[in-house]
């Protein structure tokens, strides 16, 4: 179930019920007590949430759940400094990674390796059909995965202990506000919440009230009313001109930031509801002035894992410049392919590494810069984001190319002009998230919707409700990186 469906609205208070009710009967029998009634209701609704989506697919989260557990255990079985235990180790950890990346790799990319192999085989002149699968991709596959990847890692490395119950650790991989579409947890982090005591707390429920609500603004309002001018271009561009199209590019950046952003947020404020802190996932990413930065700010908790799991692990940049600029290429090829099995993603992901090369080399965020140079980094930064997201966005690089030719040979052709009402909606959506995201930006303290003065919160809290009822597009639209 969608957070931006009516039908979830619905359900919240149900789930908060059934979880504080029975933490508070339990309330005088001790942490014990109250932390497996309540993580024994989560871990319920958690399976329920997943079951009601995809109930076949079920049987394979408990599967990466079990096989990441079992390792995870083997390994603080075993002592990491023993030098006759390194080899098994090694190829232990191999096989645990195998056997929980296989569902991903079946799944996700077993037709898209299929088309490759067509493809090299048509180059050599052979014309081979090969069998392909008509599955459909597991809910939140790509994050429940690394997700018990990350932590079985972090067991392996002695970053953490193993988990012993195995009822908290199926809950951590499950977890409903987050296994759709992240942010990607550390067992480090999720755990020690999961087994800590959470009574009712007015504070936590009124925040995440707060977070959700300003959410569903992002995804309601302001993504899917911008998608409304990005989505007739790109899916008929042949027709649109060269500006139009520039346009349009802009107004995708602006949906998938409105859409993800949106989803973290609701996430975090159903999580921060059930007495969870989740994970920060965006931190105002077109403000960055490099690319750099904009991986600092932009899905903060993939950017994370892929820097903890895949880039440090590498050797980082501690063997020398031309080391790191291969890791970082090896790194967001691993984003690339991540976010989706098609040659646009893998492209998109490399282009992201050839920037942040290019930024190494020339060492660019360690130059001083006064605030007309910043805010050049910035507009080119925001650029250069912008040219990769449409490989990111087009589904084929054949019309990824045709699209950007049009832009930079400024190519003829009609001008979409959505009806004056959604055009009027479209840019008071955008000024809107511009003047708050530009003012936290400048003072992060100040914020109208935690403001010290109650008249203004309520008036705030009303205006956003008045927003989303007026302008919000209340289609129960797929939020895209349900898609990866």
């Amino acid at each position: 179930m969608l957070f931006n469906t009516f039908g979830f609205l619905r359900i919240i208070p149900v789930i908060l019920f059934v979880y504080y009710l029975p933490m508070q009967l339990c309330k005088s029998r001790g942490n014990v007590l109250l932390n497996r009634v309540g993580n024994t209701v989560l871990l319920t609704v958690s399976y329920a949430f997943f079951f009601y989506n995809q109930p076949v697919y079920t049987l394979l989260l408990f599967g990466v759940t079990l096989i990441t557990y079992l390792f995870a255990r083997i390994f603080a079985s075993m002592q990491p400094d023993a030098s006759h235990l390194r080899r098994r180790r090694f190829w232990l950890v191999t096989a645990g990674c195998v056997l929980a990346l296989l569902p991903l790799a079946l799944f996700k990319y077993y037709n898209f390796v299929l088309d490759l192999s067509e493809q090299f085989l048509g180059m050599l002149g052979v014309a081979r059909q090969l069998p392909h699968t008509s599955w459909i991709v597991p809910l939140g596959i790509s994050f429940f995965t690394f997700q018990a990847l990350g932590y079985m890692w972090d067991v392996y490395y002695a970053r953490i202990s193993a988990e012993r119950n195995f009822a908290d650790y199926m809950l951590f991989v499950a977890f409903f506000p987050q296994i759709a579409s992240g942010p990607i947890s550390k067992g480090a982090d999720l755990l020690p919440q999961i087994k800590s005591k959470r009574t009712v707390d007015w504070s936590d429920l009124a925040a995440g009230m707060k977070l959700l609500l300003w959410g569903y603004f992002l995804k309601a309002v302001f993504a899917d009313r911008v998608a409304m001018f990005a989505n007739p271009v790109f899916n008929q561009y042949e027709y649109f001109s060269g500006a139009t199209c520039f346009i349009a590019s802009i107004m995708y950046s602006l949906q998938i930031y409105g859409d993800f952003a949106g989803y973290s947020l609701m996430a975090i404020g159903v999580a921060r509801m059930l007495g969870f802190h989740l994970i920060n996932n965006f931190l105002r990413p077109y403000f960055s002035t490099s690319i750099g930065e904009f991986w600092r700010r932009w899905h903060i908790s993939l950017s994370t894992w892929l820097k903890d799991y895949v880039y440090i692990p590498l050797g980082g940049n501690r063997r020398g410049r031309l080391r790191s600029y291969i890791n970082l290429f090896v790194t967001f090829l691993v984003s690339g392919i991540w976010h989706g099995a098609n040659l646009t993603f893998v492209f998109w992901g490399l282009l992201h590494a050839v920037f942040q090369a290019v930024e190494k080399f020339f060492n660019v965020s360690k130059r001083p810069a006064g605030r007309f140079i910043l805010i050049l980094r910035m507009t080119v930064t925001f650029l250069l984001v912008n040219f990769a997201w449409i490989f990111f966005r087009m589904p084929t690089f054949k019309g990824a190319c045709e699209f950007i030719a049009k832009i930079f040979t400024f190519a003829p052709g009609q001008a979409f002009v959505p009806p004056v009402s959604d055009m009027v909606f479209i840019v008071c959506a955008i000024l809107i998230v511009f003047i708050k995201e530009l003012t936290e930006e400048m003072r992060p303290q100040f914020t109208l919707i935690n403001h010290n003065s109650a008249v203004v919160r309520v008036a705030t809290y009303l205006a956003i409700v008045f927003a989303v009822l007026l302008m919000g597009v209340l289609d129960s639209s797929q939020f895209i990186y349900v898609n990866f």
